[in-house]
């Protein structure tokens, strides 16, 4: 394992300085943890995706330390991003836009355009600006697992492929960040986030446009099966997750809304039906599930309503199948 520091000035300069040397460093950001690499040193990015098993055309998130270093990675850059970075960065969002010359197609898993933020985190930020530069950063986990919102998970999933990891303690959304594509003729919400569909089109003047299936831009976290834990994962009602749980045919892990009833003796974790809490609390108590004897997780379907759309996306991602 990496070695795992405090997020003090020595942390962040060491961290800066094994980012110069092309190394991994794994770092907090208000969303999730992400793993880092020098965005301008290919053999380094090609790190990210070895140590996670990602594929090569899966493209990565590069985080910003200031607005003023858009145009080095952005080209022909419309008047609707200014304005929603002017808004939102530092923050949750991620914008896709045409890429500017000599961007890696390591960073944009080959095709024309680039995915764009500034975090809002104290501890991201500095080691940003220690580090002057663009930092490639995917969620630091596994591909295709459960992704980190704290330093411990990030040990979880890596042996000796990163250097280091800084711990700045839980993430304060625990969701990806939402993604915008501002490349084409239209914004297009690619993946919803923190920054809802409401809060965009108040910036926009209208609501994004839905993403078309295979004709989008390929963005992180667009595959079907993603941020999923190891064992079969299951999306209940509250009425069949009850039914199903108390049946006792197998052991179950549980993820709901409500209390444990009485009939149930394994392991049930209530979550806040407060959707920016539930979204905090959701990775941790997936993975703690996840470090269970149960052979199977079974998770209570949250509201049918716009706050809860970036949670309904994880949970449908990370269930290997639905019962109603």
């Amino acid at each position: 394992m990496g070695e795992m520091l405090k997020a003090d000035d020595r942390g962040i300069e060491a961290a800066a300085l094994a980012l110069r040397s092309g190394l991994l460093v794994a770092f907090p950001t208000e969303t999730v943890y992400g793993l880092g690499a020098n965005a301008r040193d290919e053999q380094a990015v090609r790190r990210i995706f070895a140590a996670k098993g990602r594929p090569s055309w899966h493209p990565l998130i590069v985080h910003l330390p200031s607005l003023q270093e858009l145009p080095g990675w952005a080209a022909d850059i419309p008047q609707q991003a200014w304005d929603l970075a002017e808004v939102f960065w530092p923050g949750p969002l991620t914008l896709v836009l045409k890429k500017a010359g000599g961007v890696s197609a390591h960073i944009t898993g080959g095709q024309g355009t680039v995915a764009l933020r500034i975090p809002n985190h104290a501890v991201a930020l500095r080691l940003l600006r220690a580090f002057e530069r663009g930092i490639a950063a995917p969620s630091a986990n596994k591909f295709g697992h459960i992704s980190p919102t704290r330093a411990e998970h990030v040990a979880e999933d890596f042996a000796d492929e990163v250097a280091i990891i800084l711990d700045g303690g839980p993430c304060r959304v625990g969701l990806e960040s939402t993604i915008v594509d501002l490349s084409g003729s239209a914004a297009t919400l690619l993946r919803p986030g923190a920054i809802d569909r409401a809060s965009l089109a108040r910036v926009l003047g209208a609501p994004p446009r839905d993403s078309q299936g295979e004709q989008t831009t390929r963005v992180p976290g667009m595959i079907e099966r993603h941020y999923a834990p190891h064992k079969p994962t299951r999306l209940c009602s509250y009425k069949n997750l009850e039914q199903i749980a108390c049946s006792m045919k197998a052991e179950y892990g549980v993820l709901s809304l409500q209390k444990r009833p009485p009939c149930f003796t394994g392991v049930w974790i209530e979550l806040s039906s407060e959707p920016e809490r539930y979204a905090k609390d959701l990775y941790a108590a997936l993975r703690e599930l996840d470090h269970t004897r149960a052979a199977e997780i079974l998770i209570e379907e949250v509201p049918v309503a716009a706050t809860w759309e970036a949670i309904r996306d994880r949970l449908r991602r990370a269930s290997t199948q639905s019962n109603n």
